[in-house]
């Protein structure tokens, strides 16, 4: 039976659309790594549009600072406790009916990551950090799964789709991350709602003409854009790929993905923070765990997350094992606490 279309009739009357690509969208699959500021964008964009499935992957829980720029989120979420994967795939679920959406919450790393990518036809970029985007570009090139990388900071962002073995990849681009002490983020420099509105919809863009086969229209540059002052750039990268000795996409050696490079601590950005991440992802007990650390300060639970106030420091533990500890940017003191109340 033809499925009804209707819903995106001002859609496919851009005529580059039309109703053969609407159908091809609806046919479409896509996973979206990361659900904040970029990401939220992204889903509620392609939701709207009419991509058929969508796979939301995202380690974290809402806090009052994400409503600034966190388009899908409410105070209710927040009250509620709920991971950012599943009050994104909840709300776009009540917008688009028609649509498919898989909400995961968990960590992205070199374990699980092309798990998320491989029954899919495109990969979008909502992550915060360049360990993971590396991570990603090292899964997509193996994987040869195309993927549209996107940044922002501040006032600032970027894009670039990347089709492996066809244009430059990532690490072609930038060959190592820059040195955190060296790097902008929202935890320094702030971000401005409009900056991650507009980047994450250049990404939707292309990932719409992608999608629907418009593959000849595609970006090919890295855009940059300022939403402050206004300022544009486009930094041409043809034959980049064949200039560089890219140890992804040229030698095929992915340092991100055999987990040479995974750290095993994050620090997250605006938060005051610190992911902990242990080897072994067995699931917790949180009943076990609650009264073992009720005695040492406030603690609430659901199915989805531990809650625990210990010292000054706010734990969240996910059902996996990972953990987030609020009130800290140290690593060493981070790995100290989560071994001494979760345990290793």
């Amino acid at each position: 039976m033809t499925q009804d279309i209707s819903r995106y009739q001002r859609q496919y009357l851009f005529q580059k659309i039309g109703e053969e690509g609407q159908r091809k969208l609806l046919k479409s699959r896509v996973t979206i790594i990361g659900c904040g500021a970029l990401g939220t964008v992204l889903v509620n964009t392609l939701g709207r549009a009419g991509v058929g499935f969508m796979r939301i992957v995202d380690r974290d829980f809402i806090e009052w600072n994400n409503l600034q720029r966190q388009v899908l989120f409410d105070e209710d979420d927040i009250r509620q406790n709920i991971p950012k994967a599943i009050a994104a795939a909840e709300k776009i679920k009540k917008i688009n009916s028609q649509i498919e959406v898989e909400a995961i919450v968990s960590d992205v790393n070199f374990t699980n990551v092309e798990n998320f990518i491989t029954d899919v036809d495109l990969v979008l970029d909502g992550t915060d950090n360049f360990e993971t985007r590396f991570l990603l570009n090292d899964a997509c090139v193996k994987r040869g799964k195309p993927w549209i990388y996107s940044a922002v900071v501040g006032s600032h962002g970027l894009s670039m789709v990347i089709l492996p073995k066809k244009t430059a990849c990532l690490r072609c681009v930038f060959e190592s991350a820059p040195p955190p002490e060296l790097t902008p983020t929202c935890d320094t420099a702030g971000i401005l709602a409009p900056a991650s509105v507009v980047i994450a919809s250049f990404a939707s863009v292309e990932a719409i003409k992608f999608l629907i086969g418009s593959i000849g229209e595609l970006n090919r540059t890295l855009y940059s854009y300022d939403v402050w002052t206004r300022e544009a750039k486009q930094f041409r990268l043809e034959g980049l790929r064949d200039q560089t000795d890219c140890p992804a996409c040229k030698q095929g050696k992915f340092e991100y993905l055999s987990g040479e490079q995974a750290p095993k601590t994050t620090t997250l950005c605006g938060r005051n923070a610190v992911q902990v991440v242990r080897p072994s992802q067995t699931r917790m007990d949180f009943e076990s765990l609650a009264e073992r650390l009720k005695p040492l300060g406030t603690i609430k639970f659901n199915r989805f997350m531990l809650q625990a106030q210990i010292d000054g420091f706010d734990f969240t533990v996910f059902p996996d094992g990972r953990a987030i500890i609020k009130g800290t940017n140290d690593h060493a003191q981070a790995k100290t606490l989560y071994s001494k109340y979760v345990g290793v």
